[in-house]
């Protein structure tokens, strides 16, 4: 994007949307952000202005985004909690499109997921292709970017898969442990999302890392590099997820889901297409590794609480 444009993100105190903010301020584009957690701490000093992210005022998100060239979206649900649902999630994405065309934005960058397909048996996924399938008609030029297992310093999954390699004598792994993964780091997938802000007509591309492990391999080279020994058991899927719930209720917490097992056991954090991610996860973690897993981070306090 040309330097004094201006964007608007929605999460850019969070995780995906924070590297897609940063990368967009060192470019020289004015950032707005829609936030649902206008408490948390801003990463930016300033630099970033906040405006809600209230569904109920389809008007004020509007608003918030006039004079915006491109509209940067990372927003969905990891689970379903209450009120929560994926249903939920998918109307409200179309309310932040709608929004996004009638504020005049002439692009729209949509961060969805590897392997989005409305017709998916897991909501997740199935959700996520809901969403493509809106983007696809409201009329704004777009370009829809799909990550497979995204890492980076504020991910809650490695780090916790890192804090229960650390503390406890075993690791349970679902099944035979041979399914792929193919990381990607979140400032690849900020990088290839602005890269696609500048770029006419739609488009659809996966973001992928450089390197693609089994599941096994990828919790051998965790341990290997934060120095610690932990066994790794194959175990029935089910027995593996009700040990994960366990360590959920210990932490009041929600660890894992179902739909995650049977996405990371069925192949759809890998992707079929050539990498577009240049960082090794196996590089990064020979410079973060030490940090990782020291402290448990909460789905459930960082989003519902």
């Amino acid at each position: 994007m040309p330097p004094r444009d201006t964007a608007v993100v929605t999460g850019a105190f969070s995780y995906t949307g924070r590297y897609i903010s940063r990368r967009l301020l060192d470019d020289g584009v004015r950032v707005k952000t829609l936030t649902g957690h206008p408490d948390r701490g801003d990463p930016f000093g300033g630099q970033v202005e906040a405006a809600p992210l209230d569904f109920s005022d389809p008007d004020g998100l509007s608003r918030s985004m006039q004079g915006a060239t491109v509209f940067f979206n990372t927003y969905w649900v990891r689970f379903e909690r209450g009120q929560t649902t994926f249903d939920r999630a998918v109307e409200n994405s179309g309310v932040l499109f709608e929004a996004a065309r009638k504020a005049g934005v002439s692009r729209i960058v949509h961060i969805s997921v590897s392997h989005a397909s409305p017709d998916s048996t897991l909501p997740y996924f199935s959700g996520k292709g809901r969403v493509e399938e809106l983007l696809e008609g409201v009329g704004v030029p777009y370009a829809i970017i799909r990550p497979t297992l995204t890492f980076g310093a504020e991910d809650l999954l490695l780090n916790n898969m890192a804090w229960a390699l650390r503390r406890f004598p075993f690791f349970p792994v679902c099944g035979n442990g041979n399914y792929l993964v193919q990381p990607v780091y979140a400032g690849d997938v900020a990088a290839q999302a602005v890269a696609a802000a500048s770029r006419p007509g739609n488009s659809v591309a996966d973001a992928a890392g450089p390197e693609t492990f089994s599941f096994e391999e990828l919790l051998r080279l965790l341990a290997s590099a934060m120095g610690v020994r932990c066994r790794l058991v194959r175990t029935p899927p089910a027995l593996g997820l009700m040990l994960t719930q366990m360590v959920g209720l210990m932490k009041r917490d929600i660890v894992l889901t179902r739909d995650e097992v049977v996405g990371l056991m069925t192949g759809l954090l890998k992707s079929g297409a050539p990498p577009v991610g240049s960082t090794a996860l196996s590089g990064w973690l020979a410079d973060n590794a030490n940090g990782l897993g020291r402290r448990y981070a909460s789905e459930l306090n960082r989003h519902f609480r």
